[in-house]
């Protein structure tokens, strides 16, 4: 699936992604490829990104926002927002 993450100041993530995990409004959720279409409010958490072999090359090119844990599994704190998922397109609108 094709994940985004987008803040008031730009987009800084966009790649192909096996998993994400989210703080929802109701407690941490998961989405894997072609999760059924969803819509949750987000509250302040983490973001869990399991990247894809393809995705791994973004790597060099993130900022200092987001925390490596291992070669494929990546952290970005939000301060809550919105996700959308749609047609294995995840859309996250974080603060």
């Amino acid at each position: 699936m094709y994940l985004e993450i987008v803040t008031p100041e730009a987009v800084v993530f966009g790649a192909e992604v096996d998993a994400v995990k989210v703080p929802g409004i109701d407690g941490e959720f998961q989405m894997l490829n072609n999760h059924a279409p969803i819509i949750s409010l987000l509250v302040k958490g983490e973001v869990k990104i399991n990247l894809t072999a393809a995705g791994q090359e973004m790597m060099e090119k993130l900022s200092g926002d987001f925390r490596k844990e291992s070669d494929n599994v990546l952290f970005y704190n939000i301060k809550g927002g919105v996700l959308e998922m749609k047609a294995n397109k995840a859309i996250i609108l974080a603060d």
